[in-house]
């Protein structure tokens, strides 16, 4: 009889009350006032993009755009590494999770994610798709996700950077991560396969949020972490599709994901009810203190990061399209959070300026959303999400500039950031403002409106925007000292144009 003393024990797709009894019985998180599940990451309460790395297999290594974001292991020290994580996981009690990336079925991809905590593993069934009951029976994963939080890498032995590491391979359909408790490494990671599968199969995928309204009219917002993707789709007057990661193929938009990872720092249920009601049992708030009396969150706490979440069911959100599609979009929107507060809040962009901007993906990190950021930090992230993009950016660029010019989509350069002054001395954008710039794009406000020139950007700025005072529009009529402004918009001006040239 073979020795099964070794194998791990596997509890497999528990429903989110097994895994909630299951986490707050081994001490990993602590119920809310109204049962969210709330963790903490520990020292890592942000992705790690330095310790992210592709096997170098033979016939895929080939099409990987290598460089700081994109490192190289070779494929023998990728077995090695999985060994050392499967080896790790023996004798532990581990749960696993099957579902699906992809709501078109004919893009999806299946996946199997094995993780030593229920927490984790409920964050994968709220951020993935999930499948029938009836389709469990012999489910047979594409890829696979071991996930070891507690597993330290050693650089001399593994190869890595770091006692952290996510790291793929193509070739065996097998994810590691290690060493991170932060969550966002598992749905980054698949992100980042998609980004490699789906392309080569002539769909696009994007770093964005999706809508579609009433009349089925679909919209996009791209954007980094922080810039609002979450919560400008999440829009009571409209269905949301999906909050973060996307495809565009021939028949339309589908997302990625069945679930939201939303920022949850100055939450209010004033300013994002929806988010604010999906904050309920089976939901995971991450790094988010809580009163150890009432168990009530504090959301203005930055008292482990600033990046706080919340991952939740995307049907927790009430008028979220279940079938996570859409037909093609009418309007495109790029979030930028300018942190030199200089950009108008809204402009328009003709096809070229289009294609200058997404290959630029010009935004501030923003605290929190990467280790070792801190405060908000003037970035280029090419086309919106260069940490997740396994091949070369222009290959995502011009299949985007291809949809666009087909479909006839405006493009719009929104500026979620800061006015009357960057970072230290202006303030944000106002939430409400925000929202009614893109009501106004979305309704078809804007399309008989009258639009000025930037005199240093170029883009094209709307007079007048219903329920937005008209000196907002205008960001130097809102800096007390226009010749600090024109400092910096000469800078960022001058960024923008060593960008646009080094993309040729």
């Amino acid at each position: 009889m073979p020795d099964d003393s070794r194998l791990p024990r596997v509890a497999a797709n528990l429903p989110a009350a097994a895994l909630v009894e299951a986490a707050l019985a081994r001490g990993e998180g602590q119920l809310t006032n109204v049962g969210a599940l709330a963790c903490l990451t520990g020292a890592k309460t942000g992705r790690s993009p330095k310790d992210k790395f592709f096997a170098d297999d033979p016939g895929f290594g080939a099409d990987v755009h290598w460089g700081p974001v994109n490192q190289k292991l070779t494929p023998a020290a990728f077995a090695k590494l999985a060994d050392r994580i499967r080896a790790y996981h023996q004798n532990r009690d581990l749960f696993a999770f099957d579902g699906y990336a992809g709501a078109d079925p004919a893009y999806r991809v299946k996946l199997r994610v094995v993780s030593e905590t229920a927490w984790h593993t409920l964050f994968a069934r709220c951020l993935f798709l999930r499948p029938d009951a009836a389709d469990l029976p012999g489910f047979a994963p594409d890829w696979t996700i071991l996930h070891a939080p507690g597993f330290t890498a050693d650089p001399a032995i593994d190869g890595t950077n770091s006692g952290t590491v996510i790291a793929l391979s193509f070739a065996e359909k097998l994810v590691l991560i290690a060493g991170t408790h932060y969550a966002g490494e598992i749905k980054k990671s698949v992100f980042t396969l998609m980004n490699y599968l789906l392309p080569r199969a002539g769909v696009l995928t994007m770093h964005c949020s999706a809508n579609i309204g009433a009349a089925g009219d679909v919209a996009l917002f791209f954007g980094l972490s922080g810039t609002g993707k979450t919560t400008l789709s999440a829009d009571p007057a409209r269905r949301l599709i999906g909050d973060d990661e996307h495809g565009w193929g021939d028949d339309g938009v589908f997302n990625l994901e069945g679930g939201c990872y939303a920022k949850t720092i100055k939450l209010s249920h004033q300013g994002e009810p929806q988010i604010w009601d999906a904050i309920r049992f089976g939901c995971v708030l991450e790094n988010v203190p809580l009163d150890p009396a009432t168990r009530v969150p504090d959301f203005d706490s930055q008292q482990y990061t600033e990046n706080t979440r919340a991952a939740y069911p995307v049907d927790f959100i009430p008028n979220a399209e279940l079938s996570g599609r859409g037909g093609h979009p009418k309007h495109v929107f790029f979030l930028t959070c300018d942190a030199f507060g200089v950009l108008p809040p809204i402009s328009k962009l003709t096809p070229e300026q289009a294609a200058e901007h997404f290959l630029a993906g010009y935004t501030a990190k923003v605290a929190g959303t990467e280790a070792g950021v801190t405060e908000p930090t003037a970035t280029f992230s090419t086309c919106f999400g260069s940490p997740f993009l396994p091949l070369a950016p222009k290959r995502y660029a011009d299949m985007l500039t291809a949809k666009l010019a087909k479909h006839r989509v405006p493009v719009w350069l929104v500026n979620t950031g800061w006015t009357g002054g960057g970072y230290g001395s202006g303030t944000r954008m106002k939430l409400s403002h925000t929202r009614a710039m893109l009501s106004a794009a979305l309704s078809g406000v804007l399309d008989d409106a009258a639009f000025e020139t930037d005199p240093v950007f170029g883009v094209a700025v709307p007079t007048a925007v219903p329920g937005v005072p008209s000196e907002v529009l205008k960001p130097r009529s809102t800096w007390p000292d226009k010749t600090a402004y024109d400092q910096q918009a000469a800078k960022l001006a001058k960024m923008f144009a060593d960008t646009f040239a080094s993309h040729g």
